[in-house]
């Protein structure tokens, strides 16, 4: 077998490229930036391209032509302040993958979507497959998901004969994505040590989030090789992610602060540039469903190897250690590379490699 896998160098990429190590199967790897050539990246066939340029589509046409399955993984989180380029890359770049598996007659395409396309209304509660996926409005990355699903939905009414399959995961976490969160979350000034000296949680109790591990993630990507038909697939680990479990992880004490509050200062503290995570991130907090798994279940013989206060623990530690891979997006995040980035590039929500 041939697959090729876009992002193939992230959190999700470099651990499904570890289970594929050992198969017969023939990677290709597209990403923006070439990782090195150590594991699990050597030995793939890596072609560099971004998928928000408006040639996507023609330059993957000859790179998925011969390719049994295309693994689009693909996702922009940052920068968070260029809302264009985000789309371009989350939307269009899904829309140049699908177009281009379509003119390579490649047989299947694995989406890695997300239980953030789902429409509020049941917080708390578990949803299947069937429930509404407009997303929730005022965050950009449940947007873009839920329009990249309207994307494939197209795709599959033009009749290509490809077989498509969803993954809808919630929140997916693992150890060796520590640095990268760091990246992501906090300024480039503030140091790492700063996850171990949380006194307090201002955090509602309600605060109800899937979540899931990377490595079953991977199990589930797997699993949809061989899925007989096109389909969609929730995945979560059966206990959510709960204040409580992040009090026992911090080792702090959760301040009760209503929601409206949280996400107030969020926005202040982000339109004034104190730190890099859209207020959109909270409404999603607040606004996605539990995930009903039964049919990942039952179809793709998908269980869990980890549960969701697992899942929180396992990141949190990544954190507090600097875990970290030797790909651009996973690598560690030293003091050299946060001043650089601070005086440098410019922050992690300005720039469009994190």
């Amino acid at each position: 077998m041939r697959v090729a896998i876009t992002g193939a160098t992230g959190n999700v990429g470099t651990t499904l490229l570890r289970r594929l190590a050992g198969e017969d199967v023939d990677v290709v790897g597209i990403a923006r930036r070439r990782p090195p050539e150590t594991d699990p990246y050597a030995g793939v066939q890596w072609h560099e391209i971004d998928l928000a340029d408006a040639d996507a589509e023609n330059q993957l046409v000859p790179i998925l032509t011969g390719v049994d399955a295309v693994i689009h993984l693909a996702i922009g989180f940052q920068p968070m302040r260029e809302r264009d380029y985000l789309r371009r890359t989350n939307v269009g770049g899904t829309e140049a993958v699908a177009n281009a598996v379509g003119r390579a007659e490649v047989g299947r395409l694995i989406h890695m979507s997300s239980s953030g396309v789902y429409s509020p209304g049941a917080y708390g509660r578990r949803v299947d497959e069937t429930w509404p996926r407009g997303g929730v409005p005022s965050s950009t990355y449940s947007v873009d998901k839920a329009a990249a699903e309207q994307v494939l939905d197209r795709f599959e009414t033009r009749g290509n004969g490809t077989t498509v399959v969803r993954l809808r995961p919630g929140l997916i976490g693992q150890y060796a994505f520590g640095s990268a969160l760091l990246r992501y979350s906090l300024p480039d000034l503030v140091p790492s040590w700063v996850v171990d000296r949380v006194p307090v949680l201002p955090m509602d109790r309600s605060i109800t989030i899937p979540a899931v591990s990377t490595s079953d993630v991977a199990d589930a990507i797997l699993a949809a090789l061989t899925c007989p038909h096109s389909d969609a697939f929730n995945l979560s680990a059966p206990t959510p992610v709960r204040t409580a479990d992040f009090e026992a992880t911090l080792s702090a004490h959760a301040i009760p602060v209503p929601r409206v509050a949280m996400r107030a200062v969020a926005a202040a503290t982000f339109t004034t540039r104190l730190q890099s995570v859209h207020p959109g991130w909270i409404d999603l907090a607040y606004e996605t469903p539990l995930l009903d798994t039964r049919h990942a279940e039952t179809v793709l013989k998908w269980a869990p190897t980890l549960d969701g206060p697992q899942v929180l623990a396992e990141t949190i530690r990544g954190m507090r250690q600097g875990a970290a891979a030797s790909s651009p997006p996973l690598r560690a995040r030293t003091f050299l590379d946060r001043i650089g980035s601070a005086l440098g590039r410019g922050p992690v929500s300005r720039r469009r490699e994190p």
